[in-house]
């Protein structure tokens, strides 16, 4: 599912209007049933509920008199709270604040400080609140005479219904710098905003509903994105009055299936980048959903054999960490891999082997200290000659051998690399090197090894997700999955991919080691590389929500998730 921002989902209502000829209050219209219907299928009695709509002087009041409108029709009791002077109301939203009037309805004001014992006798009343205050373009603090009347909102214990966005909350970064609408539901128009997607918003969200307004299929599906100058190079006005002129197609990954054709494309490093926030940081941006996971999945027609479904070579794990190189070999075996080596040190072979029956296993020489030796070189680049993807990392260890070890595996690897744990680690103040490795590669590092890979502390990676992982995306040439809530996948054409599935739970050791798996085990099925990183993170999360669902999140552990892996999976094939 498409993520835009304001000025992008501002751009494509202009569109809508004007070259189309959608009149504004017919898409304002529409708005209002929708978010008229949701209403109604919340309240189990209409005609007996009391709904107070709050509503502010732009098209976000405007949709809120329409709400009131709809509402008034189907039988229930309205009050319209107007916080703003009555002559302020122009355009499309003064239509429908005169046809509210004329049909012998009131509206309260409710602008002043001293308005606020109004707002809370009205709450004390209501079964149901409509929040039509602020739209998508609000940005920044709400004005101090709104603050009373947000705070009795959230105060007064009654369900809230959002119109587009919570009021308060910024469309495009997901924050509230002040106080903020706290929505049960939220109805947005047409595409998600991508900040209602976002971690840091959920609170404020409650549960998301994207509906369809009647802006013309031929906008909202188009891959062109609108109107940001940090993508296009022109404001949305210049855009609108060039008539698409200027206007920058990035590449949207459809089947997601053989080589690397347009998921992945290491030598357009300069495409979408940005230093900004998410917001305008790359190309254009999609929720995972089911839907895209399910055209990405690899097909299987019966006139296979186990070679079709590829072959991944693993080489993890450490004195002390069998684990991890457990984890992620049967991750990718349970992903649908046809065959998966596993490649540990000598001296935990034996506790490997022991672990798997359905993995191969072969042991590589160690240092003293119970990790690979960088010796072991020629063997692993003789078995990557033989397997289609090569999974590095969990459970490796630190130390200058495998330093040594990963920087020479990556510039001589012919194949797909996922990169994990040590081998991020041990790549820190190296990245020159994934520019230079030909393969695609697929990096997934969580907050802490994405600090140590880019020289930033942990705030400023956490405080910029979606910018951090699509410019290093960009300049390193891979796919970034930068893990965490709300984990961002973000690739070199300025893509970004934002998952919702996964919970708390999840945070525990070895889950990065599945996740790892997962991802190699879809790679080598043929999927392309932002598609296999996508659907990995997603099918990750959706186990760790069954297995949460299960057994709790307090004693959720990694092999819970390879538990519940193949009931995911049935999901999506």
């Amino acid at each position: 599912m498409r993520l835009v921002t304001a000025q992008e989902m501002g751009a494509m209502d202009q569109i809508a209007i004007k070259e189309y000829g959608i009149p504004g209050v017919v898409l304002m219209e529409n708005a209002g049933i929708k978010v008229a219907e949701v209403v109604v299928s919340l309240l189990e009695n209409l005609t007996q509920s009391t709904i107070i709509v709050f509503a502010g002087k732009g098209n976000n009041g405007g949709d809120g008199f329409v709400v009131a409108r709809h509402l008034h029709n189907r039988g229930a009791k309205v009050q319209v709270l107007l916080a703003t002077e009555a002559e302020k109301i122009k355009g499309d939203a003064l239509i429908n604040l005169n046809i509210w009037r004329k049909m012998g309805q009131r509206i309260y004001q409710v602008n002043k400080n001293n308005d606020v014992n109004l707002v809370r006798l009205a709450l004390m009343k209501a079964d149901l609140v409509v929040d039509a205050l602020y739209g998508t373009g609000f940005k920044g603090t709400v004005p101090d005479q709104m603050v009373p009347i947000i705070e009795a909102i959230n105060a007064c214990g009654k369900p809230v219904v959002a119109v587009d966005i919570p009021s308060g909350l910024e469309a495009d970064t997901g924050r509230a710098n002040g106080p903020c609408i706290i929505a049960k539901n939220t109805v947005t128009f047409a595409i998600p905003k991508l900040g209602l997607v976002l971690p840091i918003a959920r609170q404020y969200v409650g549960e998301l509903h994207v509906v369809d307004i009647s802006i013309p299929a031929t906008v909202t599906a188009s891959e062109t994105i609108y109107g940001d100058r940090s993508i296009t190079g022109k404001t949305s006005d210049e855009v609108n009055a060039g008539k698409g002129k200027g206007m920058v197609k990035s590449t949207c990954v459809e089947d997601g299936k053989g080589g690397k054709g347009p998921g992945i494309n290491k030598h357009n490093k300069n495409m979408g980048a940005s230093t900004g926030d998410g917001s305008s940081a790359g190309g254009n941006r999609y929720l995972i959903t089911d839907q895209l996971v399910r055209g990405w999945w690899p097909k299987r027609t019966g006139n296979e054999h186990k070679g079709n479904f590829g072959r991944v070579l693993v080489i993890a794990g450490s004195r002390g960490m069998s684990g991890a190189a457990v984890l992620a070999s049967q991750a990718a075996a349970r992903s649908g891999a046809g065959l998966v080596t596993l490649g540990v040190p000598t001296g935990i072979h034996d506790i490997a082997e022991s672990k798997l029956t359905e993995v191969m296993t072969f042991p590589l020489p160690q240092t003293d200290r119970g990790i690979i030796s960088k010796s072991a070189l020629e063997s692993i680049l003789s078995r990557a000659s033989n397997s289609d993807v090569l999974a590095l990392g969990p459970g490796l260890g630190t130390g200058e051998d495998v330093t040594d070890l990963i920087k020479e595996i990556l510039l001589h690897i012919k194949i797909p690399c996922v990169l994990d744990a040590d081998a991020l680690n041990a790549l820190a103040g190296k990245t020159e090197l994934f520019a230079a490795v030909q393969p695609d590669l697929v990096l997934t590092p969580h907050p802490g090894e994405m600090a140590r890979l880019t020289g930033r502390t942990i705030p400023q990676i956490q405080n910029n997700r979606l910018g951090v992982a699509a410019t290093k995306a960009t300049q390193w040439g891979a796919v970034v999955v930068l893990k965490g809530a709300g984990t961002v996948v973000a690739g070199p054409d300025g893509s970004i991919y934002i998952n919702n599935t996964g919970n708390p739970g999840m945070a525990a050791g070895g889950s990065g080691d599945v996740l790892t798996g997962i991802i190699a085990g879809l790679l080598a099925q043929g999927m392309q590389a932002l598609p296999a990183a996508a659907a990995g993170v997603y099918l990750h999360g959706l186990a760790g929500d069954a297995a949460a669902r299960d057994k709790g999140m307090a004693s959720l552990l990694a092999g819970d998730l390879l538990e519940h892996l193949p009931s995911v999976l049935k999901t999506v094939e």
